[in-house]
């Protein structure tokens, strides 16, 4: 309490959403996708306008007394217009610049709106994700090159950019940065997460000190517990055996998504299956990273794992047009 039962309601609406629309037949999802973008990229402008404010940051839309979070829904919608756009897209023209432009435009649009918000962990799977799809359409390896020398570029302007007057990123982001690159600096300030998490996770051991018996967890010293550190916390009470096979458990689901992807004849499906598998790929690798002081801490949640909402039923939902594909696939018939 008071998390795990709220948790196991929603999903159960989940599952009942993810059955109900993989019984739909693809090719409606596949005649829906402009719409779903459209509706999510509609959400994103009202957050800016009638948004709830929640931790420094304008996320949510309130709907009665449920808080919805449109850079969720945003990130299923992105890899439904994608896999549309190149479902119809003659394959020879898939590295043509002016074919690439499109895709661009639906990826970096949506990300604009959610970095104003500001949500730069979501902002990057968001381009992570569509870049993901580009690179399952079968988009030239040198347009992806250009993209990892611009983002090194990026990333370079961005450290220099730091204490100036043209400074591209939030003070907290920066912190984040240089907690990311040195914890010891403030071990109880914008080290404390990183630190705290540690501690958990070296606790553990190899069996763990037992379900709910973890004392860093349950005595608060690490914070936010049943959310982005919540894997820490997991691994705190089942030790390495009980990580290890949370990311056995995974790492199953991107598998089973991208068998059936790479089996799949219909260019729609293959494709929304693909993006849909890197889509929960990337947040779950991101989390544990970040939790584990691979990488800065960005604020993303693990899927299916921590408490939250929104996320969970929009990730239900895209399961369920991941069955839908795998359901009404083209068959042989031999």
């Amino acid at each position: 309490e008071p998390w795990a039962r709220a948790q196991m309601v929603r999903f159960a609406a989940g599952l009942a959403v993810m059955v109900a629309i993989a019984m739909i037949d693809i090719r409606f999802w596949r005649a829906m996708a402009p719409l779903a973008y459209l509706g999510a990229l509609g959400l994103l402008v009202l957050v800016e306008f009638f948004g709830v404010v929640g931790m420094g940051a304008q996320r949510w839309i309130a709907v009665g007394p449920i808080q919805v979070q449109p850079s969720e829904i945003m990130k299923v919608a992105l890899v439904m217009a994608l896999a549309s756009f190149y479902a119809r897209l003659d394959p020879a023209r898939v590295s043509r610049l002016l074919w690439i432009l499109p895709p661009l435009g639906l990826i970096l649009l949506p990300t604009a709106l959610v970095l104003i918000q500001p949500n730069l962990g979501t902002a990057i799977l968001l381009v992570a994700g569509g870049g993901a799809v580009m690179f399952l359409a079968g988009v030239s390896l040198w347009y992806f090159g250009a993209a990892v020398a611009s983002v090194v570029g990026l990333v370079v302007a961005v450290l220099r950019s730091h204490g100036t007057e043209w400074q591209l990123l939030h003070d907290y982001q920066y912190r984040r940065i240089f907690t990311f690159l040195d914890p010891s600096q403030d071990p109880l300030g914008a080290g404390y997460h990183i630190t705290q998490a540690k501690i958990a996770m070296g606790s553990g051991g190899l069996t763990g000190r037992g379900f709910m018996q973890g004392t860093q967890s349950r005595l608060n010293f690490l914070p936010e517990r049943h959310t982005d550190f919540i894997f820490t916390s997991l691994a705190e009470d089942f030790g390495f055996v009980g990580a290890l096979a949370l990311l056995i458990l995974l790492t199953l689901v991107v598998v089973f998504c991208m068998v059936s992807a790479m089996s799949n004849r219909d260019r729609f499906g293959a494709l929304l299956t693909g993006g849909i598998a890197t889509m929960f790929f990337l947040p779950f690798a991101v989390n544990m990273g970040m939790v584990m002081g691979m990488m800065p801490v960005v604020g993303v949640p693990l899927p299916l794992v921590s408490y939250g909402g929104s996320s969970m039923l929009v990730l239900m939902a895209a399961f369920g047009l991941a069955q839908s594909a795998h359901v009404h696939r083209p068959r042989s018939r031999d």
